[in-house]
Parts: structure tokens; C-alpha cells; sequence
């Protein structure tokens, strides 16, 4: 079943599936998903935080139930996740994945932590997710290219099938088409052998961005997935923002460490994920990437089910 894009009107859930949120960040945020004629449903637990571990939105059980009420509500549109930071490992197994695979799908919107449900979404329910800015970061009220660019993604999915930035270069050059996949490295990394972990993004092109992890930590990370065999026979690369990790000449050495000689294209810096203005970015549908062009091209609008209008 097709996902459609969103309208005025419509009902949007905001979850806390991992950190513990910011009040006064998050008011900013709803005020201009309001803007864009959306009603905003604040579930139950958004504004809690863990009785022991403050770095927590609440109990595990309590995040995975708001998360899952809001997916099986007929009236909620889309779902967008309030902010990442660490918690979603925590909680993706509490999930009624029977009961979510059976209601209807909807668009899931975050990034970073949320990496870990873009997998669980795309492994379990087989749907097309969006890595894009949440309603609780300092980005999305801060600088309006990053909420302007997911309200068309969500609102005027035709006007955003071509994907580029500022700074978006070939590391390696090349064309390449294939499904999207990935998101922050770190927990791509640590999603690695768990249940219903995929076993290969074969075939695909992988998206790779992070924050604060340095050179080293990132090629360990990058050096685990060689070894797991997460990286073999991925079709491409797409990296986006490494904010916080050290000097990008380090970053760039990495990346062509792990991947020059693949005999893939590599683009470098789209411009998604942890950076001062991103774009968002739909995981789970086939496209294609022109490193020399700099650019993502998506197959078809990834919201083209019927708009009601």
C-alpha cells in the first residue's frame, strides 16, 4: 500500500523513542509544524524522562508504547520522532511488529538514533522510512531550509526527487542505482547481530553520516562492518555530515580507505544528518547516484499515494 503525502489538516504523532527532550526546543518545533496546517497529537510519554537514566525519554516499555499507539492510529498521518541520542536499541524489541505490519503505513521521519527503527521499519514491515530533521532539534527551529526541505518531502514529494548540496562531491567517481539504505554509522554498526538485524546492504546504496566520532573511531566502525560483511556488494555511497569528528581530511582518508577501491561510486557530503542545514533523505526506495553530478536521483516520489485533496 502506497504512502501518501501529507495535507493540511492532517494529524501528526510526535514520539520520544530515545533521548529525553528539551520543553522549550520542542514548543518551537510544534509551533511550525502547526504552520504547515498539521495537527499536532502529543503522546502520552513524550515528556517524560527515565526514573534511573536521565539521558532517557521514559521507560523503555513506556517509549515503545507510545510509539506503537500512534502507529496503529487510523487518524495519525505520520509519525515523527521528537529527537535521537540513545534509546532506540533499548525499546525495538517491545514492539508488536505483527500488530504494526498489519495497520496502515505512514510516514516515520528522524535520524541519527532513529537509524536503528529506519532498519526495524525496513527489515519488518518492508516500507520506505525518511531520515530527516525531528520537531525537538535545534535545527529544524533554527534554520528554515531544513524544515521547508521535509515539509515538501512530506507535502510535495515530486518537487524533492533530486537530492543535492552545496558541498555534495565525488570522492570516487561513477554512477550507480539502487535502494537507499543506512544512516548513522555508530548505530549501524551496533544494530550488527541483533534480531532481525538485515544481514548485507548488497546491492544498495548506503547513506553514512555521524557526530563525534573521530577518524579512528570511525574507521573501526567502518572496519567492523567490512568484517561482519555488512559492506560487501554495496553498490554505492552517499556520506553526509561528520559534525564533530576532528579534522575531515582524517574523515575523507577513512572513507577512501574503506571504499576507493571498491570500484564504487562515493559522493561526498550530500548534506544530510548531524550539520547546520540538512536535507531529508527517504530510505528504502531505489534511486540513482551520480557522484561526478553530485547528485540523488529517486526513481519516483516516494509519497504517491492518493492526497484526499
Amino acid at each position: 500500500m502506497p504512502l501518501r503525502p501529507l495535507r493540511p489538516g492532517d494529524r501528526v504523532a510526535l514520539a520520544a523513542t530515545s533521548g529525553a527532550i528539551d520543553p522549550a526546543r520542542l514548543d518551537l518545533g510544534i509551533e511550525i509544524l502547526r504552520t504547515w496546517g498539521l495537527e499536532v497529537t502529543v503522546l502520552p510519554h513524550l515528556h517524560d524522562t527515565h526514573p534511573t537514566l536521565s539521558h532517557l525519554a521514559g521507560t523503555d516499555a513506556h517509549r515503545a508504547a507510545d510509539l506503537q499507539s500512534a502507529w496503529l492510529d487510523p487518524d495519525v498521518a505520520a509519525v515523527l520522532c521528537a529527537r535521537g541520542g540513545f534509546g532506540a536499541h533499548r525499546m525495538v524489541d517491545l514492539l508488536d511488529w505483527d500488530a504494526m505490519r498489519a495497520a496502515e503505513p505512514k510516514p516515520l521521519v528522524g535520524f541519527s538514533d532513529v537509524t536503528v527503527l529506519h532498519e526495524a521499519f525496513a527489515q519488518r514491515l518492508g516500507i520506505p522510512t525518511f531520515y530527516g530533521p525531528m520537531p525537538g532539534t535545534t535545527v529544524f527551529s533554527t534554520d528554515p531550509a531544513t524544515a521547508e526541505h521535509l515539509r515538501r518531502t512530506l507535502f510535495e514529494p515530486t518537487a524533492t526527487t533530486l537530492l543535492t548540496g552545496p558541498d555534495a562531491t565525488a570522492l570516487a567517481p561513477g554512477r550507480a542505482h539502487g535502494v537507499l539504505m543506512g544512516g548513522c554509522a555508530s548505530l549501524l554498526a551496533a544494530d550488527r547481530g541483533t534480531p532481525g538485524a538485515r544481514p548485507s546492504f548488497a546491492g544498495g546504496l548506503l547513506l553514512l553520516e555521524d557526530v563525534n566520532e573521530q577518524p579512528y573511531q570511525l574507521d573501526r566502525i567502518l572496519t567492523q562492518l567490512r568484517r561482519n560483511g555488512a559492506l560487501e556488494g554495496v553498490a554505492g555511497v552517499v556520506l553526509g555530515s561528520w559534525d564533530g569528528c576532528g579534522p575531515l581530511d582524517g574523515v575523507r582518508a577513512v572513507m577512501l580507505d574503506h571504499f576507493g577501491g571498491l570500484g564504487i561510486p562515493v559522493l561526498w557530503e550530500l548534506g544530510f544528518g548531524h550539520c547546520p542545514s540538512s536535507i531529508t533523505v527517504p530510505l528504502g526506495v531505489p534511486a540513482t547516484l551520480d557522484a561526478d553530478a553530485g547528485t540523488l536521483t529517486l526513481d519516483t516520489p516516494v509519497l504517491s499515494g492518493p492526497t484526499g485533496a
